[in-house]
């Protein structure tokens, strides 16, 4: 008999970010020494009649998640565990009129169902191509408090994450309202990491959507080809969506671009390389409606002829990746030279993120344990539960 949903546990918990805080204007973190960041997570249960468990734990914001859940979540009380395809198709239609953010951890905790009743690892049902997984460092965003405040700074840190074996770095860079001046700090600091480390090791630009202007966007391009970076990513702020913007970014530029993180749907990925407005494909299993849609997003990729480099750190994008040949690096961030960040300790099975988890190839391991291989800390989970949401 297969697995049947009983019950969809969601409960929001909080943990505290040490020494972080948030530019003026609020919408985004920064190293801030003293300072402390309340975070709030979204952990998901859902329950079977055969007493399997599909567990996940959200990286990102809940309150979307919990407020779209309820547009589905009774849809899947008594059905078949195992049916992700037609779940995630009929949920697909439902939100048609919302982002879909929702479907990430509902689908993510479905394939760790399926794990545990098939007695395997995720990726080896996804069709696992490796073990290992080369990693780059991800740089936290800059600041001006004695963290990343200079272009030096960054180009140290770069070094720094280089002799502890990383063979990529991936710069975050500042934002917030001097806009102008951070175009000629954006413009020295690739030079100073390029120059730097360029020559031992793979370089990649994400400004986070925060130049204002395309010739913004053109300028700091230009540099990037001249440090050979291997990517340049969500440069302008139209929040990365624009394909005609992107691709006459793109003819002007030889630094490929990286898009996508910002759209959802497997038809806008699609249009996106299709109409020559990106050169790699952005997936995320939370963002692109689980390891459901990250892996047609990845299959997309590969019928094209490009490469997909998946989002942020974490399990489920661990075996997202150990199962796709056209993908070269795990982002491994938020890092920072000065601080832990941005790190819940919600593992009891030794699984985690930091900058000194690579081996000396620079990789990290795919978990090898049933389902989505990770044990999560529930007595922290639930010591730190500010709300719960039960669907039966």
């Amino acid at each position: 008999m297969t697995p049947v949903i009983k019950k969809i546990s969601m409960q929001i918990f909080t943990y505290d970010m040490e020494d972080i805080g948030s530019y003026k204007s609020g919408l985004k973190f920064e190293y801030s020494p003293g300072d402390t960041t309340t975070r709030e997570l979204v952990a998901i249960k859902i329950f079977t009649d055969s007493g399997l468990t599909g567990e996940y734990v959200s990286l990102y914001s809940p309150t979307y998640i919990v407020e779209q859940a309820k547009l589905f979540a009774n849809y899947l009380i008594g059905e078949d565990a195992l049916r992700r395809e037609r779940h995630w198709c009929e949920i697909k239609r439902a939100l048609r009129q919302y982002d879909r953010m929702a479907m990430g951890p509902i689908d993510i905790a479905l394939w760790d169902i399926a794990g545990k009743y098939y007695g395997a690892p995720i990726h080896e049902l996804l069709g696992n191509y490796r073990t290992r997984l080369p990693a780059y460092a991800s740089s936290f965003p800059g600041d001006n408090n004695g963290g990343l405040d200079s272009p030096e700074a960054y180009a140290n840190f770069a070094e720094k994450c280089l002799d502890k074996g990383f063979p990529g770095f991936k710069l975050h860079t500042w934002g917030g309202e001097d806009k102008a001046r951070n175009i000629e700090r954006e413009i020295e600091t690739v030079h100073a990491v390029g120059n730097r480390v360029g020559d031992r090791m793979d370089l990649m630009l994400d400004p986070s959507c925060e130049y204002e202007t395309f010739a913004d966007a053109i300028t700091v391009g230009r540099a990037c080809d001249e440090q050979n970076f291997l990517w340049y990513e969500d440069p302008y702020s139209d929040g990365g969506l624009s394909q005609h913007g992107h691709r006459k970014l793109s003819e002007r530029l030889t630094t490929p671009l990286l898009q996508t993180e910002h759209i959802r749907g497997l038809e806008p990925h699609t249009d996106f390389v299709a109409n020559n407005a990106t050169e790699f494909l952005r997936a995320d299993p939370e963002y692109d409606a689980g390891i459901t849609g990250a892996m047609k997003i990845a299959r997309v990729a590969e019928g094209f002829g490009v490469d997909v480099e998946y989002h942020a750190p974490g399990p489920a994008q661990r075996h997202c990746m150990a199962a796709t040949r056209n993908s070269n690096y795990y982002e491994l961030g938020l890092l920072h030279p000065m601080c832990e960040i941005n790190k819940p300790q919600i593992y009891k099975s030794g699984y985690e993120d930091g900058i000194d988890v690579i081996d000396h190839d620079g990789t990290v391991p795919v978990p090898n344990n049933n389902g989505l291989g990770v044990e999560y800390d529930w007595g922290l989970i639930d010591d730190n539960t500010i709300r719960k949401k039960v669907y039966s």
